[in-house]
């Protein structure tokens, strides 16, 4: 037997990653083996201490923001895109204290997002362009970066509605709409269909030492994804563990409606990153330059575990 390589994978108590929740919930009640690798999954409050983590080689891969990764990667961090780890999933919502009737409303109120390199604030920033509103400092609405798991408290405690909303991703927009707090405006499927958000990393290094564990982990995620979409009651009893949420939360997200977020199909869509990363370079400049995709982008291991 192979001796095996621990994985530390940094993640988000968040929907998008689920599937890695859903494979360390296989191995570690003996459903899976894996021959190569061991998976130890660590989970962060905010998106900035994973990505320095990351950067520092503290984490062997990790399910990232896209835009954060790429940004990562401009840098200099020596890391590939090996796979989705889910479409859409994240869901615009409205502060109930801040009487948001229509989107001409959020103007003058500010909008949490949960970090300046995400697709929700490019799907944001479009959907305002749209209306004819402008999204920045000294503009119609302004953007406030914070964790995804402190929005809750954050609408909790602004009594005087100076937060017009948030889009964020799941389970959080679930979460305040089940506490009273806002109402659903939209899902982010609705802004952009089958969008492109969280994406798995690993470093090039892991990747040329440990090809089949690399290997190894991603078939395991794809496979989890369709598990996820199969079995929802299931999903949503190893979701509420993983994500440290309600049961009933994490199922809504899976389940209200069926398509909110989707985990079936994770192949990596070239095209999808470069239209990121056109729109964040021109039209908000929150990615400092372009990155070779080609060189960034590695499909071998989603091809060979047969993701779609």
């Amino acid at each position: 037997m192979p001796e095996k390589t621990t994985l530390k994978i940094g993640h988000l108590p968040i929907t998008d990653h689920l599937i890695l929740g859903v494979t360390a919930d296989k191995l570690s009640s003996g459903k899976e083996t894996f021959q190569y690798a061991e998976v130890d999954a660590k989970a962060y409050r905010g998106w900035n201490p994973l990505a320095e983590d990351l950067r520092k080689g503290e984490l062997d891969a990790a399910c990232i923001l896209a835009p954060l990764a790429m940004e990562l990667y401009q840098s200099g961090v020596p890391v590939n895109l090996v796979l989705q780890t889910h479409k859409s999933g994240s869901t615009l919502i409205k502060n109930k204290k801040a009487n948001i009737e229509k989107i001409e409303d959020f103007k003058g109120k500010a909008i949490l997002i949960p970090h300046y390199l995400s697709i929700h604030h490019l799907l944001f920033d479009r959907h305002m362009r749209e209306q004819g509103l402008e999204v920045g400092a000294g503009k119609d609405i302004i953007f406030d970066v914070c964790a995804p798991s402190d929005i809750p408290e954050i609408l909790e405690w602004d009594d005087k509605g100076l937060v017009g909303g948030f889009i964020v991703a799941e389970p959080f927009g679930m979460q305040v709409v089940k506490a009273g707090l806002g109402e659903e405006m939209a899902m982010s499927k609705e802004l952009w269909p089958d969008h492109p958000c969280c994406v798995l990393v690993v470093r090039e290094e892991v990747i040329g030492k440990n090809p089949d564990a690399v290997q190894e982990l991603t078939n395991s995620l794809v496979a989890s994804g369709k598990f996820i979409s199969q079995n929802v009651d299931e999903a949503a009893r190893i979701g509420s563990t993983f994500l440290n949420q309600a049961e009933d939360v994490v199922k809504s997200v899976l389940a209200d409606p069926k398509q909110r977020v989707t985990m079936n199909e994770l192949f990596p869509v070239v095209d999808d990153y470069e239209y990121i990363q056109e729109y964040m370079t021109t039209k908000i400049e929150a990615m400092s330059k372009k990155i070779e995709l080609e060189k960034f982008v590695d499909t071998r291991f989603a091809k060979e575990a047969g993701a779609t």
